[in-house]
């Protein structure tokens, strides 16, 4: 039997449009780049766009963090997967095909990177044993997204908050009408040094990513749901929380959202 289709490594970049490019932007991202600079890529298997709306950003946590300096900033995430053992492959032909986009004029100036990392998949778990896998939430095409952002304390590991995530956490969570169908745990990677136009990433071992999928408004019953998070991260002892921020699906194919970002 072949080897199953696995979730190695992922991308993950949050941008922001400069005002009065926003639809422009989108366009550009949706039917060009969102292709020709991501999804056609060497042993990336999956891709999936979301939109930080004014009302979403009002909810993230904190204000202000090391993913995203801006409160209103990061308006547009795209995430994407790569297959188990192929990272360094993808990485090669992502640098050469950007740069060959960026000679070729296909890029868009109007924009700043907000957070734009490499990860590499940890761990996941899931509502149901039968439910959607991490390596088919992008094509499950989810309502939102919930990201979670830590940093481990001195002595903890990875491991542990995985634990804590499949123990504690997402058993409450999935009992309740605001919680996830699938949750993945990633570690910060370090972007490559040729990386065109990319602000540089700090290499930080301790850095980790959660990525929470949701089949409803992100934002449903927040106060009890996952404005907690920051607190319950805090109580594990484990880690030090970084950030907490709601996004939506974007419409392919559509401008929705964007007379709506700030």
């Amino acid at each position: 039997m072949p080897a199953p289709i696995e979730l190695g490594s992922l991308l993950f970049t949050a941008v922001e449009p400069h005002r009065g490019h926003e639809v422009a932007y989108n366009r550009w991202y949706q039917s060009d780049h969102f292709y020709a600079g991501c999804m056609v890529g060497a042993h990336q298997f999956a891709g999936a766009r979301f939109v930080a709306t004014k009302r979403l950003k009002a909810l993230r946590s904190p204000a202000s963090s090391l993913m995203c300096e801006d409160p209103a900033g990061g308006s547009f995430l795209s995430i994407y997967w790569v297959l188990k053992g192929f990272h360094d492959e993808w990485v090669d032909w992502a640098v050469t095909t950007v740069n060959e986009l960026h000679a070729e004029g296909r890029m868009f100036d109007e924009r700043d990177h907000t957070h734009t990392g490499v990860y590499e998949h940890h761990s996941s778990v899931q509502r149901t044993p039968t439910g959607t896998s991490i390596e088919l939430a992008l094509d499950r095409h989810f309502a939102g997204v919930i990201v979670t952002a830590g940093e481990l304390i001195d002595g903890s590991t990875l491991d542990e908050v995985a634990t804590w995530t499949s123990d504690v956490w997402e058993p409450q969570a999935s009992a309740s009408e605001w919680g996830p169908e699938v949750i993945g745990t990633s570690r910060l990677m370090p972007l490559p040094s040729n990386a065109p136009g990319v602000p540089e990433v700090v290499e930080n071992n301790a850095r980790f990513l959660q990525l929470h999928f949701v089949d409803h408004d992100p934002a449903h019953q927040w106060e009890a749901g996952y404005g907690r998070w920051a607190d319950a991260l805090a109580d594990s002892g484990l880690a030090t929380h970084i950030w907490t921020a709601p996004y939506l699906a974007t419409v392919h194919g559509t401008d929705t959202y964007t007379d709506e970002l700030w």
